[in-house]
């Protein structure tokens, strides 16, 4: 119960850092975002926090739920972190509008079957 526990707990950690993006971005298109330092700058840090949570979620829980793309999750994190400095920022657009929703509901599905 414990390993759970703490799945639940990164899986809700998972949800909140996409529900601050999409609020970061509400009425945003690209250009909007680029111009926006504080908002791009917010919305990696909460995709670094994605990943972080993702990659601590145990194996017994990824293997369960595979049309998570975990590691991929946890390698665009070490990629934020580590290769600051090269982000494209097309790629993060893309994360936003195309890949967020989809995570947030497979969480959210996820988190329901936990309860």
């Amino acid at each position: 119960m414990k390993k759970v526990n703490g799945d639940r707990a990164r899986l809700n950690h998972i949800l909140a850092a996409i529900d601050e993006i999409l609020n970061y971005v509400d009425n945003y298109d690209f250009d909007a975002f680029l111009k926006d330092s504080k908002t791009k700058f917010a919305t990696i840090k909460q995709l670094e926090i994605i990943g972080e949570a993702a990659n601590h979620i145990t194996e017994e829980t990824k293997l369960r739920f595979t049309n998570v793309e975990w590691q991929k999750i946890g390698g665009l994190r070490n990629i934020l972190v580590h290769e600051y400095f090269g982000i494209d920022e097309n790629i993060v657009w893309g994360i936003i509008v195309k890949n967020l929703p989809e995570l947030k509901n497979s969480i959210q599905c996820i988190l329901q079957k936990f309860n």
